[in-house]
């Protein structure tokens, strides 16, 4: 169930917004107990928008791909008049009084938002088992964390329970998701997509994401949802160019790097595997495959976590002191341990971020993308703290953000699809990035390789 797919037939009038929102929210009605992707579900005013898109649509004021299209938003995207909990138990009745710019947007397109998506308590960490709202479950194998904190929304996309869903990156938390659950997920360029009305996280690595079926789909989310925003003044103003995505499955103009260092390092032997034979499929649609070294990648890695701890603690300074019996003990953890990171270290870590974006920059002229795994693991079981990697263990959270972080401090764009299963029926995720607000050459890159393979069509029995 693509955007592709449906936008002709409803534009058509063959397809009934209202039906189709009817639809997902049977799935939810049907999924829920068993996935728990959901913290709030908006049925009455999802079909009272789909009425209204219909209406729009039969008289002639048809607005774009995404009218009458039901998504679902990551429970930190504020809603006017709809509780916006970020996951916390602090701030389960907090109704904002206005819209993330996002969902603006969404709205202006035509879309249709179902309802709010479960989340890692304050978007900190990367397992979505929330003490408050209890875990979310894997759509694969529900014994099995979806990823997080997006987890929500890659499990309810990957299920039929939206047809796409928002989300939001500070250390790989689209990525991850969209890794675990075998599903498409972009992480666009800092700035790209305004933040406003969005709960934060960390204030300098914090991007706006999103989730879908197909790299297609995401293009067009993206060109809904992109552009400068006053309110945020970490938008940016380079204009996003159009996203025409070729018909075929060519990659002769693409220049594609491969990481001689770090990515396959410690990775489970079926993920180093399938994306190598990713590798070798891009080769096969023409692209200029070549090896290529960037510098320290292990050091940003710690770099990003040491940026993120001040930044997270100095977000939440105030409930550490008048509500710390109602945070989670993981994430009190992490705030505890912002407070130890000194100024300068923290000044320190962001004037050598600048060298990373100088490094991938020089990189970028000579490729266009990389490609590397998204996660070296597929999905840990729920609870899991450690994880064995090649008979080596590995505390699960960093493992899992090991070949993400650093591009949340780069800030370019990066791409999660699927790229196998492996031996346990868990999806693979291969990551592709490139220059800062080059999506168009990423993207490019990722629906080539997905037009070529079938990964992508697979769905977890659960979907139905």
């Amino acid at each position: 169930m693509t955007i592709g797919e449906l936008a002709p037939q409803i534009e058509a009038g063959k397809l009934s917004p209202v039906e189709l929102t009817r639809q997902v929210l049977s799935q939810i009605r049907r999924l829920q107990p068993a996935l728990n992707a959901y913290i709030v579900v908006l049925e009455e005013s999802a079909l009272d928008q789909a009425r209204q898109a219909e209406r729009e649509i039969r008289t002639g004021h048809y607005r774009g791909p995404l009218h009458g299209i039901p998504y679902a938003a990551k429970d930190l995207f504020y809603t006017k008049g709809v509780a916006t909990t970020a996951g916390s138990k602090i701030l389960r009745d907090h109704q904002p009084g206005y819209d993330a710019a996002v969902i603006e947007r969404l709205r202006e397109a035509g879309a249709v938002l179902v309802g709010k998506t479960g989340l890692h308590e304050f978007a900190y960490g990367i397992t979505n088992n929330n003490p408050h709202f209890g875990p979310v479950r894997n759509p694969w194998d529900t014994a099995r964390i979806p990823g997080g904190s997006s987890g929500g929304s890659g499990a309810a996309q990957a299920t039929g329970q939206c047809v796409f869903s928002l989300g939001s990156d500070t250390g790989g938390s689209v990525r991850i998701p969209a890794s675990f659950c075998g599903i498409a997920g972009l992480k666009p360029t800092f700035g790209r997509i305004s933040r406003y009305g969005v709960f934060p996280l960390g204030h300098s690595l914090d991007h706006v994401g999103h989730f879908a079926s197909t790299v297609k789909d995401l293009a067009t989310i993206l060109e809904a949802i992109a552009g400068p925003d006053p309110r945020d003044d970490s938008s940016a103003r380079e204009p996003l160019p159009p996203l025409d995505l070729p018909p075929e499955p060519s990659l002769k103009d693409y220049r594609v790097g491969v990481p001689a260092n770090y990515y396959f390092e410690r990775c489970e032997p079926e993920v180093h595997k399938a994306a190598h034979a990713a590798i070798e499929t891009m080769r096969g649609l023409g692209a200029q495959v070549s090896e290529v070294e960037i510098a320290d990648l292990e050091e940003f890695t710690v770099l990003g976590r040491l940026i993120l701890l001040p930044e997270a603690t100095a977000v939440h300074r105030h409930r550490l002191r008048t509500r710390r019996a109602d945070i989670g003990a993981d994430v009190l953890g992490l705030l505890d341990q912002g407070q130890f990171v000194t100024a300068c270290d923290y000044l320190d870590a962001q004037r050598r971020r600048r060298q990373l974006i100088e490094t991938l920059n020089a990189v970028f002229d000579q490729v266009d993308v990389i490609i590397t795994p998204a996660t070296p693991i597929t999905a840990p079981k729920i609870g899991e703290t450690t994880v064995e990697i090649a008979g080596h263990k590995e505390d699960a959270r960093l493992a899992a953000t090991r070949l993400v972080r650093a591009l949340n401090l780069a800030g370019v764009p990066a791409l999660a699809i699927p790229c196998g299963f492996d031996s346990r029926g868990l999806p693979i995720g291969l990551q592709i990035f490139g220059r800062a607000f080059d999506e168009a050459a990423v993207l490019t890159v990722g629906h080539a390789y997905e037009q070529a393979t079938e990964w992508h069509k697979r769905r977890p029995s659960l979907a139905g």
